[in-house]
């Protein structure tokens, strides 16, 4: 199908005293808690990750029960950065709360994204306007994502990115060699002389039609929507969920260029779940360490002034 397009090793440390004989028992240690699984970039055709606009920074990808998640902080712009980690075209559609950030329809794997040539990178920062202008991704409250203000309120809160290989030209078969005949007719003209007589055998209809294909990209469709609403359930968080806003106008430029996808269904699709940092903290998403405990004095001791050996003869009297 062609399509017009735009374009932890953690180490853990453990203190061991050595008592003399006849000591107590030594203390049993407190069990150490386990680092949070993160990274910075996910994704095997394509790195992805987000990015905040104001530092630069990448935020932390934190991988919970199978899901990947990031903290965002109401009011920060951010951006999808994406690399190309193969050598050849990679067409990727991407989706900001279930919506698709080229057209602006409601998220489907098989409309128009962005293709990334080999090893290329890109930053994509928002909703595509124009060839020249995109409105800015940045997190906000629910009520005021982009999805939410057009009707679409039930899947806010992910990033997903669907990556196509481009499909190879088949190159055409070579023009058979023409051996001559000890009759004097070379092979071309038998080939020509058996085209030319009627055929006895009729032309077979396709095996299978184009509406079966349909359908099951479909049934794959809702398959995979099913699944993205599944996840995490917060039933109060402690402060209101993100989405992302239509933010300000800015300038972005883009070219087009086709592309035809090798096949229907993604070679990979990789989704980023985002809610503020209190949530995520709250919902165990973010591991965070105990509160300092209050350090316990060393208390008096039994014998502060006795050392090894006997009782001492008293002081002689005057």
């Amino acid at each position: 199908m062609k399509r017009r397009l735009l374009f932890s090793t953690a180490l853990a440390w453990t203190a061991l005293g050595v008592l003399p004989a006849c000591a107590e028992s030594p203390v049993r240690p407190l069990p150490l808690l386990s680092p949070p699984s993160t990274s910075n970039r996910i994704g095997s055709l394509m790195q992805l990750s987000v990015v905040d606009r104001a530092s630069g920074r990448e935020l932390p990808i934190y991988r919970d029960r199978g899901e990947y998640w990031v903290a965002g902080r109401p009011g920060a712009r951010y951006a999808i950065r994406a690399r190309n980690a193969m050598g050849e075209r990679i067409m990727a559609v991407m989706s900001v709360d279930g919506v698709n950030v080229v057209t602006g329809e409601t998220a489907g794997v098989l409309q128009n994204g962005y293709v990334f040539s080999g090893g290329e990178r890109s930053d994509i920062s928002g909703w595509r306007k124009s060839d020249s202008q995109i409105a800015a991704f940045e997190f906000t409250s629910i009520g005021n994502s982009y999805a939410s203000r057009t009707g679409r309120p039930d899947d806010v809160g992910v990033i997903g990115v669907a990556m196509f290989r481009e499909r190879v030209p088949v190159p055409p078969p070579a023009p058979p060699v023409a051996f001559p005949r000890r009759d004097g007719v070379d092979s071309r003209e038998m080939e020509r002389r058996r085209s030319e007589a009627p055929s006895a055998v009729e032309e077979a209809a396709p095996a299978a039609p184009a509406a079966q294909a349909r359908s099951a990209d479909s049934a794959l469709g809702a398959e995979a929507a099913a699944s993205a609403k599944g996840g995490l359930a917060r039933p109060s968080p402690p402060t209101p969920s993100l989405g992302t806003a239509h933010g300000r106008r800015e300038t972005s430029h883009v070219g087009h260029t086709t592309f035809e996808r090798a096949q229907s269904t993604p070679d990979e699709v990789v989704r980023i779940r985002y809610d503020s940092r209190e949530n995520l903290i709250a919902a165990g998403v973010i591991p965070v360490p105990p509160p300092a405990r209050w350090p316990r004095p060393e208390g008096p001791s039994a014998f502060p002034g006795s050392e090894m050996g006997y009782v001492p003869d008293p002081p002689a009297r005057y």
